[in-house]
């Protein structure tokens, strides 16, 4: 399964889900963790089929090393997972932008009126940072019109699923005391649901961008075709860190 949003042209964006690729066991199928033990031949594989969306190759494609962080980058040239940063941008039609995820959000972003678009890697430790501001702020530097920027979250935990303790509660309500509005109580007083996408949408509108499609498309449940890091831990699949699936999210102008 993969889901494109209404507000930006099917041929130039997808978010991929866990279906399509060629790797088997618990990285079946479209698996694009190259931290995972998967076959390298099986990774590149995907990829191929990823960039073949957009009749582009791998070599074509800016992807980068992710963490937690607010860094956002420009994409000059292509680039394969070697600059530390968790957003992009760039104004180059050659170049298949992307970001992979297994719970968190994955924010595409376009102003294809002057030519430019970016990408994020939105968890809630990121989104708080300023991951989603930042890559907005570069696209506006690039010649984006925050006017005309479309944007569409991607499938991630969805609030029902992603459930926190009152630590990271509090460390978003001493920034802003109304972030309570995106959370609902959990089975006791230590326990809270997150609403990740909202999240992520309410700081998009607050720098003015309106036009925005979220996907509402929960990671988590299985028959739901996204892979999910809190699902494989959940059933024990994680023997190794870093080594789960992940599924991959591209725009391109």
């Amino acid at each position: 399964m993969s889901y494109t949003a209404g507000n930006l042209p099917d041929n130039k964006h997808c978010f991929f889900g866990s279906a399509g690729g060629v790797s088997t066991g618990k990285y079946t199928s479209l698996n694009t963790n190259l931290s995972s033990f998967d076959s390298s031949d099986n990774l590149r594989r995907n990829f191929e089929i990823i960039s073949g969306y957009f009749n582009k190759c791998p070599e074509d494609m800016f992807t980068l090393r992710q963490s937690i962080s607010n860094i956002a980058v420009s994409a000059e040239n292509p680039s394969w997972f070697k600059i530390a940063a968790d957003g992009a941008v760039t104004t180059d039609k050659n170049i298949l932008l992307g970001v992979k995820t297994a719970d968190c959000a994955p924010i595409l972003l376009a102003d294809y009126k002057n030519g430019v678009i970016g990408v994020a890697h939105a968890g809630w430790r990121g989104a708080y940072k300023g991951i989603i501001e930042n890559v907005v702020k570069l696209m506006c530097d690039k010649g984006a019109k925050v006017e005309n920027i479309a944007a569409c979250i991607g499938p991630c935990m969805q609030q029902n699923s992603f459930e926190v303790k009152s630590d990271m509660r509090q460390i978003l309500l001493e920034i802003d005391e109304n972030n309570v509005l995106y959370f609902k109580d959990g089975k006791d007083e230590e326990h809270f649901y997150f609403d990740l996408s909202g999240y992520a949408e309410a700081k998009l509108r607050k720098i003015g961008v309106e036009n925005i499609d979220n996907s509402h498309i929960d990671t988590y449940p299985l028959q739901n075709g996204y892979f999910s890091y809190r699902r494989n831990t959940h059933l024990n699949l994680i023997t190794a860190p870093r080594d789960y699936p992940t599924q991959y999210s591209c725009i391109c102008l």
